[in-house]
């Protein structure tokens, strides 16, 4: 199994780059809750071993890494709630997230490096785009499960406010269960109504107004 390197970094720092961040985001696909970007910069001299792509790890390793990074390196979380989600579409929710986490670091760095194949045309920093970056590079990696251990948390205690959705097991994804629930309890403040299945159910409900 091939595992994320130092490689992206080094070359940033070759180029000039001192402080090098690395964004990713997660909560893309969920039918409830925010999405979710962490910024990283890490400690060349003292990088946490193991890190990997967060879906890679188990729930209890992730938990680990995770608290290490928050504890060793610079790093900022951000969130775009539901109603940004459906005002401004999934796809530029999540880039404004990524955005709002760099500009959260403590440090401002020289250069980003940014999970996917596009960067936020409002980063004001120059920045890669890099594909499957969180399983390249160890600093998206450290970003993408900082940012999935903390909306993982808000889901678990949306749950406790909304129980039978499942969202401390699906974390708001759209899985059978999920599904179904929403038939049977309908929809909740915390769901996004621009996304079909909520959406159908709202028009078929006649209450796509809310």
């Amino acid at each position: 199994m091939t595992l994320p390197d130092f490689s992206f970094e080094l070359a940033a720092r070759a180029n000039g780059a001192g402080i090098i961040a690395g964004v990713d985001e997660v909560g893309r696909g969920p039918l409830a809750g925010p999405v979710t970007a962490a910024a990283v910069v890490l400690d060349p001299e003292n990088i946490p071993d193991g890190l990997n792509d967060s879906k890679k790890l188990t729930p209890a390793r992730r938990e680990t890494l995770g608290r290490l990074i928050m504890q060793q390196c610079d790093w900022s979380v951000a969130h775009v709630s539901v109603e940004e989600i459906d005002r401004l579409n999934i796809y530029h929710a999540s880039h404004l997230a990524m955005c709002r986490a760099v500009s959260g670091l403590r440090q401002r760095p020289d250069h980003v490096l940014v999970d996917g194949n596009r960067i936020p045309r409002d980063l004001t920093v120059p920045a890669e785009a890099i594909v499957k970056g969180d399983a390249r590079s160890l600093t998206i990696a450290a970003a993408s499960i900082v940012a999935k251990l903390l909306r993982d948390c808000i889901m678990v205690d949306l749950a406790q406010q909304h129980p039978g959705y499942g969202w401390d097991v699906n974390a708001g994804y759209p899985t059978p269960a999920h599904k179904q629930a929403l038939l049977d309890l309908g929809v909740t403040p915390h769901h996004r109504r621009s996304f079909r299945p909520v959406h159908n159910i709202l028009c078929k409900d006649g209450t796509t107004s809310n």
